[in-house]
């Protein structure tokens, strides 16, 4: 007690009583810069990752989140819950009352009250002003309030593709804000009559999607585990007077919410084949360099090097001219331009230049590119630092060369896997479904999305059980 007084002492005052646990601590961020700061993240959020375009559902997990946000210690926050369009395991609370799952996540639950309990652990991390607290230790001890936690801190030397949203949905909270977060998502959810039982089998899914050659969820990754999750949420229960009345589960109406919903990665929205990009439904196709890491993301797709010296975007530019965009960029500050061109690129409206700029860190080099298709401009900026430039310009120029129509039927045409449900009509085992009802996916991840134990599952007549198909 006595060295957080002494902190608050020397941050001027700068302390706040924690809604949860009516502690004073260190708070160098106000609630209302902290709405404020999560208010426009979400937008970022948003825009980069994708909102899940499916109203229904997104009601569905609004009417959900809201009345365990409208009856926690901070009712009047400005809360939100958005279905984002990513197929990665994960949810992150933003500072000030924005909440968001993936529909990768959802794919994996198989219960309101599994959702609920996700929920309600986000929901934790804003009552609990755990991203505060954060930010709050990290302008004390370095000046900074987002800098320090900034994603892909490879990529900050030549310009911050994630910016401020980013840095804040992939904030780690140390092992105490997690275990606080589940018991206030604990609380929260049983409050509401949700069975607490499914918070165990939540955690029993995420931890299964940890293994098995399946890629670590995000919600993993950036929620460090604090202990056994399981054994703790089985404690609470064991610790919890349970009411009289019912509690809610409700399977099979949340399945029929995610009933048609995408799997994966969606081939619609952009995809690679080794590091060409085909996007089916822009009708484009761009040969970035062999090699380099690619990265589809709803506003930009991106390229680094191996090196990771070099990089390399494709974003929107929108209803104008090649011509009218470069004009544009070479009007900012402290460019230079020069090699300008306006030649055609295969049969495309473009215009081209060659460029310099002067960063806090170094002067970068490189080209820029603006192409027309079917009314809409893109931009291809492609740049390293002034040292390096000889070194990537013939690959700079033939990865932006390489724009051009999407012609290929099969490529144009390519769909998504999705989620579909399948009423039994006689009882069977999991192997016996996956003979009668196939799935593009592992009978190993089938089991996983359903919750069940691929060896010893038996499902009952009239049960709804998920599989994946392309339609």
């Amino acid at each position: 007690m006595m060295v957080r007084f002494g902190v608050c002492v020397f941050a001027l005052g700068a302390c706040a009583t924690n809604p949860v646990t009516g502690r004073r601590e260190l708070a160098l961020v106000s609630e209302s810069q902290e709405v404020a700061m999560g208010l426009e993240a979400a937008k970022d959020a948003a825009r980069q990752m994708g909102v899940y375009p499916d109203s229904g559902l997104q009601s569905y997990v609004q009417s959900l989140g809201m009345p365990m946000a409208r009856a926690s210690e901070r009712p009047s926050l400005p809360w939100s819950f958005t279905v984002i369009d990513d197929p990665a395991v994960n949810a992150f609370a933003l500072p000030g009352g924005p909440i968001f799952v993936t529909r990768g996540i959802l794919g994996y639950m198989n219960s309101e009250a599994q959702l609920v309990s996700v929920l309600g652990h986000e929901i934790g991390h804003v009552t609990a002003r755990h991203s505060v607290n954060q930010m709050s230790k990290a302008q004390l001890t370095q000046g900074l309030f987002v800098g320090a936690m900034i994603l892909r801190p490879e990529l900050q030397r030549f310009g911050d593709l994630g910016g401020q949203a980013l840095g804040l949905m992939f904030m780690k909270f140390g092992r105490d804000d997690e275990t606080q977060s589940d018991d206030l998502g604990f609380r929260y959810m049983t409050k509401a009559s949700f069975d607490p039982a499914e918070m165990t089998e939540m955690f029993r899914t995420l931890d299964r999607t940890s293994g098995g050659g399946e890629r670590t969820p995000e919600w993993m990754s950036t929620h460090p585990n604090p202990g056994n999750r399981v054994a703790k949420t089985q404690e609470r229960i064991a610790a919890w007077t349970r009411p009289t009345g019912p509690l809610t589960v409700n399977r099979d109406r949340f399945l029929q919410r995610i009933d048609g919903m995408v799997f994966g990665d969606d081939p619609r929205q952009g995809y690679f084949t080794q590091t060409v990009f085909y996007h089916p439904t822009l009708k484009l196709r761009l040969d970035f360099p062999a090699g380099w890491r690619t990265q589809n993301q709803a506003e930009q797709v991106a390229a680094v090097s191996a090196q990771q010296d070099a990089i390399m975007v494709m974003t929107l530019e929108g209803a104008t001219t090649p011509q009218q965009a470069m004009a544009k960029f070479g009007a900012q500050q402290g460019l230079q331009m020069s090699a300008s061109s306006g030649a055609a690129i295969n049969g495309l409206p473009a215009a081209s230049a060659q460029f310099q700029a002067q960063t806090q860190q170094a002067v970068i080099q490189g080209w820029v590119t603006f192409v027309q298709l079917e009314g809409t401009t893109y931009r291809l900026l492609a740049y390293t630092d002034q040292q390096r430039f000889n070194q990537y310009d013939r690959i700079f120029r033939a990865s932006l060369s390489s724009f051009q129509r999407l012609t290929d039927p099969a490529a144009l045409s390519v769909k998504p896997a999705r989620l579909r449900l399948v009423r039994l009509t006689s009882g069977m085992t999991l192997s016996q479904f996956n003979q009668q009802y196939p799935s593009v996916i592992p009978i190993e991840q089938l089991a996983v999305i359903n919750g069940v134990d691929a060896a010893t599952a038996t499902f009952p007549s009239g049960a709804w059980v998920k599989r994946v198909v392309i339609q």
